[in-house]
Parts: structure tokens; sequence; C-alpha cells
């Protein structure tokens, strides 16, 4: 099993943990403006390649900096291509052109249907249980769904592309994830997830170059170089060690409770960054996926310290 995760709550859970979970629901879910603001001058391939790369080589930077092993092992290799396969590939490019596709304040709502996905996938790959709270997460995530694409659908007369996109990048986080917790490992997660950025940078890259000309840097705006450093050092870098670290050092109830206000940030900071309309079918999609993901991750462990 990756990482180092405790079994048990500690009696009195340390005051970083909930300092680093509310820096995740803000910095993740400012991620989807600025993404949306970047890939407004730079081609969707090209931006992968630059994001995937920097982060995947600041990741391993930052476990060399701690004395951490940085290279895998040779019997993680295999195990480390396939889930970089979904959760570098297949989310990064999928991401990409859904957030070029449509609003990104509803794209961070599909991409968040995430732990519901991988939770019954787990049932699957994991042999989890399924359980009556994760049936009625997938009833509550669908509606969700079904709310923010619907009016889309009514008025387009087909299912929209971008949220397509999403729900597929959405699927293969959540197949990523459940792989990565099915293979045991033994290398530090700094350094795992910093290997699956550059394995997956290496096909990305090599679309880019087939599918998009290499664009201009030179002709590109202020404001695009600080939204790539922001996603480089923020969402790429930054979150990825602190989630792990809050995995570590919290239940994993209280870890997903931060993932719940990421969209919810998504939604916000897009309509006053973007101008965004944040409407009757955003509210309720976002409120019906929170609650899929309450039923799915927080009630069972609530209901069993209240049996």
């Amino acid at each position: 099993m990756a990482g180092n995760n405790e079994t048990t709550a500690p009696a009195h859970l340390p005051a970083i943990g909930f300092v680093l979970l509310s820096s995740l629901g803000l910095f993740w879910g400012l991620n989807w403006p600025v993404m949306k603001i970047t890939l407004m001058e730079l081609p969707i391939w090209w931006f992968r390649v630059i994001s995937v790369s920097f982060g995947g080589i600041g990741l391993l930077l930052v476990s060399a900096s701690m004395g951490l092993r940085v290279w895998p092992a040779r019997a993680e290799i295999g195990a480390l291509l396939l889930c970089a396969l979904f959760s570098v590939i297949g989310w990064h490019i999928m991401t990409g052109y859904g957030v070029s596709l449509m609003p990104a304040g509803r794209a961070s709502i599909i991409a968040f249907t995430m732990p519901v996905w991988a939770a019954l996938l787990a049932s699957w790959l994991l042999g989890e249980r399924i359980t009556i709270y994760k049936t009625l997460g997938l009833c509550l995530g669908v509606a969700g769904l079904a709310a923010l694409i619907g009016p889309d659908m009514i008025t387009l007369g087909t299912a929209p592309l971008g949220a397509a996109f999403m729900l597929g990048a959405s699927l293969c986080w959540a197949l990523g994830t459940v792989l990565f917790k099915k293979f045991v490992w033994v290398s530090p997660i700094t350094s795992l997830v910093g290997w699956q950025l550059l394995v997956g940078a290496v096909p990305i890259t090599v679309g880019a170059l087939i599918l998009e000309p290499v664009p201009d840097m030179a002709a590109v705006s202020v404001e695009v170089w600080v939204g790539l450093a922001y996603l480089i050092a923020l969402p790429m870098i930054y979150c990825q060690w602190a989630y792990f670290y809050v995995v570590q050092i919290f239940p994993a109830a209280i870890a997903a409770i931060g993932t719940l206000a990421v969209p919810i940030v998504g939604v916000f900071s897009s309509a006053l960054l973007l101008g965004e309309t944040v409407g009757l079918p955003e509210v309720l999609a976002l409120g019906l996926i929170s609650a899929a993901l309450f039923v799915v991750l927080v009630l069972p462990t609530l209901s069993r310290r209240s049996g």
C-alpha cells in the first residue's frame, strides 16, 4: 500500500492539518479559472507539457531536498506506468480539452465527482463491499451531472463535448487513484507522483509535437506567465505534497472533507475572475455532488462512531 497512512485517529489532530486542508480547497479551487485563462493563449497539449513536466521535476526536487528516495524501485516501474496512463495522461489531456470547451466552474464540479467513482471502482478492483452509501452517492452524483448539463442538452440538442471530456477525466483520475491503492510501493509519495508526471510528460510531448505547433512563448502575456507559475508551484507541486501529507496525519474521512471545498471555490472564483454566471443549475449540481461526496466518504464514518 502506498505511503504510511495511519489506521487510527490521533487523540488530538495537528493544527497544521487544518491549515493544509484549507489551502487545498483554495489553491485547487482557484486552479480552474487560472487554467481557463492560460488556455486562452496556450494550446492544450503544450500547456500540459509545461505544467506536467515542471510539476514532476518540482516534486522530485522536493523529495531530494527532504533526503527521501528519488528513484523508484525496479519492481514498481510497471505499476507506475499503468497509474500514469490514467492519473496523468488521461486526466491532464481530458481536463485541458474540457476546460477549453466549457465554463471552468462547471468543469471543476464534474472533475470532483472523482471520489464517488473511485469508491465504486474500489468495490470491483479492491474487493470493497458495495454499500447503501455508495449506491446513494452514485445516484446523487448522476443527478448532479444531469442538473448541470441538462440545460445545454436542451439548447444544443446534443450532449456537450466539454462535459464528456470532464467526465472522462474524472473517471481516469478515479481509476488511477484506485490502481495506486492496489499496488504495493516502497518509494515515498512525492517521488512516485513526480515520476508519474514525468512518465506522462513523454507521450504528452509526442502528442504536442504531432498535433500542435510549438507556441511562441515570447508572445505570451504576463497574465499567462503568472498563471503558469501559479499552476506549477501550487496545484501541481504544493497541493500534491499537502494532500498526501494530510492523508498521513488525519483520518481519511477528514482528509476527504477537504476536497469538498474545491468545486465550491472553483465555481465562485470562476464567477469572480472570469465573469461566469452562477445560476440555479450550478447551485443545484453543486449541492447534489457535495451531498454525494458526503454520503460516500463521510457519513459511513459518522454512523460507525455514533453506533
